[in-house]
């Protein structure tokens, strides 16, 4: 899709448990389309689809439930921390990933959706930048991350890998490639109000009008 046709794309990013997903339901309470790269790479390893196959010839059964089903926390632990099994992994998924993606926004184009939210921890690595009208950074300090994953169930351990795997200067690589950077650590409303504001200045070139909701700021 070129930048300019159809709906505003916004590509949501930055470091695990910044507020990513805060952020994207905040813009899809605005109008727009929200599509969580996760939740599609959830869908491309159901059961039943063809990536299991892969998945299972490349880390075997112990990445599976004896149902069948994709253990999600066992290969997350084998993949996290093990660089070169985390790229098979994600070389297995993305594309799927890719092929529903495009399907999402000829949707949203289709029904007219003023604009559309990606959010993906990989979406500068992963080449979804270039089809984004902006990306923004979601970031918050360490401390207010690691409370967050904690929230979540997530086992020090893991939350340790997992920090470990992006870097601690993850936000600071990727703003280079960012229109914007958010900092999630205060309140909804504060948040909200930024989201707001930065929505306003995506879209207004697009509309002659003023624009719609509470993302009129006038």
């Amino acid at each position: 899709m070129e930048q300019g046709s159809g709906p505003a794309i916004i590509g949501l990013t930055g470091p695990i448990g910044c507020g990513k997903s805060t952020v994207g339901e905040l813009l899809a309470e605005l109008g727009g389309t929200f599509i969580d790269a996760d939740a599609l790479a959830r869908e491309v390893t159901a059961p039943g689809q063809p990536a299991l196959n892969a998945i299972r010839d490349r880390f075997g059964d112990a990445v599976f439930e004896s149902s069948g089903v994709l253990d999600r926390p066992a290969l997350g632990a084998l993949v996290f921390g093990d660089a070169d099994a985390l790229r098979d992994l994600e070389a297995i998924v993305h594309p799927g990933v890719g092929v529903l993606l495009e399907e999402r926004l000829e949707a949203a184009t289709r029904a007219g959706d003023p604009f559309v939210v990606i959010e993906a921890i990989k979406l500068i690595e992963g080449g979804l930048a270039s089809s984004c009208d902006e990306v923004w950074i979601i970031e918050c300090p360490a401390a207010v991350q690691q409370e967050r994953l904690a929230a979540r169930g997530m086992a020090e351990a893991d939350i340790g890998r997992r920090l470990e795997t992006q870097g601690p200067d993850l936000g600071d690589r990727l703003a280079a490639h960012a229109d914007r950077r958010f900092d999630s650590s205060g309140s909804i409303e504060s948040i909200r109000e930024h989201v707001e504001d930065a929505l306003a200045d995506v879209l207004a070139p697009r509309f002659a009008g003023p624009l719609l909701g509470p993302v009129d700021r006038r």
